[in-house]
């Protein structure tokens, strides 16, 4: 079946992500032109400051030349498609986007709108159960750091290997994702046998989310009061119970500083 993302890509549908991403014309208190190519003519560079200290990770091609290199690419572009694999294919699009750097901002966002496409052009489908904008996100450092060593460089092979690497670790985030929430649900549907008050339902879900090891020492008393916001003898008495429900289980030791663990579903 045939979607927007097998169609040809122009210069006017980059523009036009490119303008909404900026509807109100300003990027931050900058005023900008939302969907036209750079064209100031002072360098663009990408630019970090850490205590006043600034570093210059890349300056992009002159304003005048903008136009002819995205020519170029978007005829690689459109004729690439099921003539080069579709994950080297998304990565080289996305370096050689922000390579031209053909915008004033927003262009790391709009190279992962090109690498959504062209994962969606590759699998025939607009719809994908991981995220790979959201993992570049998640490890921009990282990211910064393999562009800075390959952009404007012949051999790109580092970067299509962090790119690659990068897609397998975004899949097995989303199969971790989804394992959390089919064990979270199973969980509940267990328990919704049991009589459970608000604190304790509320409490458990924290500890879910926390994980096995997010609570280091232990659930103890004064954690429990400080999660459901409510006393201390009723911290103890629901503590108590959640114990006799088998939800919870008294760890070894602690003497008078008891703490449990959650009794993870199996």
């Amino acid at each position: 079946m045939r979607h927007g993302t097998q169609e040809q890509l122009i210069a006017e549908r980059l523009k036009a992500w490119r303008a909404a991403l900026f509807p109100s014309g300003y990027s931050e208190l900058r005023k900008i032109v939302p969907g036209e190519w750079r064209e100031s003519p002072e360098p663009m560079q990408v630019v970090s400051s850490v205590l006043g200290k600034e570093k210059v990770h890349y300056e992009a091609p002159p304003a005048e030349y903008v136009e002819t290199m995205i020519e170029d690419f978007l005829d690689w572009f459109n004729s690439s498609l099921g003539a080069v694999d579709g994950l080297v294919r998304a990565a080289v699009a996305h370096l050689w986007f922000v390579t031209i750097h053909p915008f004033e901002d927003g262009n790391g966002r709009i190279a992962r709108t090109l690498v959504a496409m062209v994962l969606s052009q590759d699998e025939d489908t607009a719809r994908r159960l991981y995220s790979i904008s959201a993992r570049i996100e998640a490890e921009r450092i990282d990211y910064y750091e393999i562009l800075e060593q390959t952009r404007g460089s012949r051999d790109i092979t580092l970067w299509i290997i962090w790119f690659l690497n990068c897609i397998e670790r975004s899949i097995r985030r989303s199969e971790e994702m989804a394992r959390k929430a089919l064990l979270k649900a199973s969980m509940w549907q267990e328990l919704s046998r049991l009589d459970l008050n608000e604190r304790q339902r509320k409490f458990i879900d924290r500890l879910f989310e926390a994980g096995s090891e997010g609570f280091e020492g232990g659930l103890t008393n004064r954690k429990y009061v400080g999660m459901t916001m409510t006393s201390k003898e009723t911290a103890k008495r629901d503590i108590a119970d959640l114990v006799h429900k088998g939800i919870l289980i008294r760890n070894p030791g602690g003497g008078r500083s008891a703490n449990y663990r959650l009794a993870w579903p199996k």
